[in-house]
């Protein structure tokens, strides 16, 4: 698709003016090809929804309690199936201990998420959450909603009280973990074994009706079509319309080393130029215009590294994400990036932006 320069001045300055923009317009925004007209009006949009001079980041940790699943996504290098030699679940020692050293390090919360384990059942997380916030006063955001479509199959439980058991035993809020890219077209081919779009927006909208606040994600330069991350995004939009409850939307590319996923990838779509920082910095600042409703946008420096992470403050992103004390799922594809506090601080305060650390709600301290 082409766009002539005057379509994409007029639908630029329609969301640069507060104004919704339709799926054909985010469509076209993709097709500007000078990213830094993309980004100069995605900053606009991002200092009018955050005009305080600062710029914000959390410390946590990311605890996977196992990583033996039944899912089999292509695109995981990270799962373990249940009879593999280096399948675990975590003990609590080892998880005490962790969470122990985040607090140690200012750490106010952990990020917990598994493999669909194939037999833990439900009395086994409720009993770790009540286990951790007996050890500890820490906010505790976990189980993505493929883990809690997965609870809800095996125990032949409803999602929502699968959701309502967790919350009450110490769960406080839920990552956006497992969307990918919410169409089915993707997700079959990419993780059949997973939930599916329409059940990952259920679990979403069950999650803040019951009054738990979550974040919203996006996995992409892998299969998906330039209208499928619109698609994407369109739904996440309309989640939040109804229901107010996503607090940020974190986007990051796909990365395919040590996957299934790599051969096909290494010959349709790394030649085309679709893994790169260009792909991720032109997606983020379409994902601020886009997304009107949802107040946060984070940077990846996980997947892109600290540089790109910052150049992402100039392209929509308000937020620098967490210092990781741990991550695991991105590190097993080969790309292992590493940030402290100190580092973080110093990318934000280069900006001309003070570096405040936050909470889950975007509360500073």
């Amino acid at each position: 698709m082409t766009i002539l320069f005057s379509e994409a001045e007029d639908i630029l300055d329609k969301s640069v003016n507060g104004k919704r923009l339709s799926t054909d317009e985010g469509v076209k925004l993709f097709s500007i090809k000078d990213i830094t007209i993309l980004g100069m009006a995605a900053d606009t949009v991002c200092k009018k929804k955050h005009p305080e001079d600062y710029r914000t980041y959390i410390i946590d940790r990311n605890i996977n309690y196992t990583n033996i699943c039944t899912s089999g996504c292509k695109f995981c290098a990270f799962y373990k199936t249940d009879e593999h030699h280096d399948g675990y679940i975590i003990t609590k020692d080892i998880l005490f201990k962790k969470i122990e050293e985040t607090m140690s390090l200012g750490g106010r919360q952990i990020l917990m998420q598994g493999g669909l384990h194939p037999s833990l059942p439900l009395d086994y997380y409720v009993d770790l959450l009540q286990s951790i916030k007996r050890e500890f006063d820490i906010h505790i955001h976990a189980f993505s909603p493929p883990e809690m479509v997965h609870f809800s199959k095996l125990q032949g439980i409803p999602v929502r009280d699968i959701i309502q058991r967790l919350k009450t035993a110490g769960l406080d809020s839920m990552p956006g973990g497992g969307a990918e890219i919410l169409n089915d077209r993707c997700r079959n081919l990419l993780s059949p074994g997973k939930c599916t779009a329409q059940e990952w927006l259920d679990v979403m909208r069950e999650s803040h009706n019951l009054g738990m606040k979550t974040t919203a994600t996006m996995m992409f330069s892998h299969i998906e079509t330039i209208e499928e991350r619109i698609e994407h995004l369109e739904k996440i939009r309309r989640i939040q319309d109804e229901t107010g409850g996503f607090t940020a939307f974190i986007a990051w590319t796909f990365q395919p080393k040590n996957t299934q996923l790599d051969p096909l990838l290494t010959s349709q779509y790394r030649d085309m130029g679709r893994i790169g920082s260009y792909d991720y910095l032109r997606t983020i600042a379409v994902t601020r215009l886009y997304l009107d409703n949802i107040p946060n946008i984070q940077a990846s420096w996980v997947t892109q590294g600290a540089k790109i992470a910052q150049l992402s403050l100039k392209f929509g992103a308000n937020d620098m994400g967490s210092t990781m004390i741990e991550e695991n799922v991105v590190r097993a594809t080969g790309v292992s990036y590493q940030m402290d506090k100190d580092e973080i601080e110093f990318l934000i305060n280069d900006l001309g932006y003070e570096a405040r650390q936050r909470d889950l709600y975007y509360q500073v301290f």
